[in-house]
């Protein structure tokens, strides 16, 4: 069963930087790409970026810039270090697998709460 973890979400003053992390299980990690997205209060799904299984990456024009992907295939964890955060970022970041480069996804975790507010 794939299951996706995603934590690291908080209130957050605007300019200011977060990491958030996914743990991932129930597939071989390493051998497929991943992808964040987000919902804003009243928006629908927005993709943020993706990861490939090779380590290339691809951002939307919002975040590109400011938000840097990664992942840990020794410990089946995806990472978003968000910096110089804006008050538009405040969404719920989901993390997902990927099923279609670069923003078609097969499986989503639960979400992480991201606020940015003075």
């Amino acid at each position: 069963e794939v299951q996706l973890l995603e934590s690291g979400g908080d209130l957050v003053q605007p300019g200011g930087s977060l990491r958030l992390s996914c743990a991932a299980s129930g597939f071989t990690f390493s051998n497929y790409a991943m992808m964040w997205v987000r919902q804003a209060p009243g928006k629908g799904l927005e993709w943020v970026s993706a990861i490939g299984s090779n380590d290339y990456t691809n951002y939307a024009d919002p975040v590109k810039g400011r938000f840097t992907i990664s992942r840990d295939n020794a410990k089946n964890t995806l990472y978003l270090q968000m910096n110089s955060l804006k008050p538009e970022d405040t969404a719920v970041y989901y993390c997902a697998k990927v099923r279609q480069w670069p923003s078609s996804y097969d499986y989503r975790g639960q979400g992480t709460q991201v606020t940015v507010s003075s």
